[in-house]
């Protein structure tokens, strides 16, 4: 018998980062057979062109589908979509996968899991069922969510939220989140080693700041942005490493701005496009807080007992440790913040919080239910009254 074909999507570095010990689970499973379609940021050489670190570590690309990011503007992210879908699903005819398998949010998974459907894939999705109310990924989420066939969330919460939505129990798995995978398997690096391999002092304490754009928010983001950097400098002492910017829209400004206050000093600032998997949580783990509204924040930073200042609504509704502190985009409201996370009682807290999001164990899981899952009459789905289960 054949092995089970199981065909990954990827967009971004994030993304990849997650999916990366899932994907080695495929290949080390016999019964199981590895496609990769590679998209969006991964093949733009101002978003790092990523593809280059997929193929560094060895993996095999079935299709790359090039979809324009040149531009940041809704319309073109819209464009964008739209050149993913046609390219995405001229990928699924010819590689005929058994599952295909879809991680988040982004426009590039709803692009994959329209094309997906649209040529009778079964869909398994990852991180479904969670809430970010500051983003038009929340509602891509649910919308893959309802496309999907078997869902793979990140704590108990989340399961019963796609439940909700009316997919049937026995294809919701909570499985945990796969980024803690990283922290359990990689080795990472000390912070004097970091600071040689990005040419930066690290030693005597710095921040690792992400912050991207909030698709649904109202406020100027040129405000939020100079309310951090008033922030951060009222630590002179501490270096900051700033991470690349994603490509939702308004994204080019951002950049922007991050790289005219790097330049300011040099000596203080690091801008890295992509860090990479190994010295992002490597960053992770040596800094004295993550600032910014990345999801990283919420999710790997507890494991690390880093405290997270989390700023604005683009995380709003995610489940959180005691570990993260929210706070408004003001920039007073940002510096108050970054005061508690810096108190050695918080520091404390942080150390001993409890993740909830599980620990490391998600890949393993997922490989093995998606070796297992039966695929018969699958993608005629009943719609799940939950008043059947009360």
């Amino acid at each position: 018998m054949r092995p089970r074909k199981i065909c990954v999507v990827t967009g971004t570095r994030a993304e990849y980062g997650l999916l990366y010990w899932l994907m080695r689970d495929i290949e080390d499973e016999p019964s199981l057979a590895l496609q990769l379609i590679v998209t969006g940021a991964h093949l733009e050489a101002k978003f790092g062109h990523t593809v280059d670190v997929i193929e560094a570590d060895g993996f095999q690309i079935d299709a790359r589908v090039p979809i324009d990011l040149a531009n940041d503007t809704p319309a073109s992210i819209a464009r964008s979509t739209g050149l993913a879908t046609a390219g995405i699903a001229e990928a699924f005819e010819k590689l005929s996968p058994d599952i295909v398998v879809l991680l988040g949010d982004r426009f590039e998974m709803i692009a994959a899991a329209t094309a997906a459907m649209l040529t009778r894939n079964p869909i398994a999705h990852i991180h479904g069922g969670e809430a970010t109310e500051g983003l038009i990924d929340e509602a891509i989420r649910h919308a893959i969510s309802k496309m999907s066939h078997f869902h793979f969330a990140s704590a108990e919460p989340y399961r019963r939220r796609i439940i909700q939505m009316g997919e049937t129990p026995k294809h919701v798995f909570n499985v945990g989140a796969p980024g803690l995978d990283n922290i359990e398997k990689l080795t990472l690096l000390d912070s004097s080693t970091l600071s040689d391999e990005l040419s930066i002092d690290l030693v005597s304490g710095y921040f690792l700041v992400t912050y991207h754009p909030v698709t649904l928010g109202t406020d100027n983001p040129e405000n939020v942005i100079k309310g951090m950097f008033a922030a951060l400098d009222a630590y002179p002492d501490h270096k900051v490493i700033f991470t690349g910017v994603n490509a939702d829209p308004g994204n080019a400004k951002i950049d922007q701005l991050i790289k005219e206050y790097a330049a300011k000093d040099a000596s203080r600032i690091k801008v890295a496009t992509s860090l990479g998997q190994v010295r992002y949580l490597s960053a992770l783990k040596h800094c004295s807080a993550v600032i910014g509204n990345s999801s990283s924040g919420l999710i790997e930073a507890p494991s690390m007992g880093v405290p997270t200042v989390n700023i604005g609504d683009r995380q709003k509704g995610r489940l959180r440790a005691s570990s993260v502190i929210d706070c408004g985009e003001a920039a007073d409201d940002i510096l108050t913040a970054l005061k508690i996370a810096m108190s050695n009682e918080h520091q404390e807290l942080s150390r001993l919080t409890a993740n909830p999001y599980g620990q490391a164990g998600a890949s393993a899981k997922i490989c093995d239910h998606l070796l297992n899952i039966e695929l018969n009459n699958v993608l005629m789905k009943p719609f799940y009254d939950i008043s059947v289960e009360s």
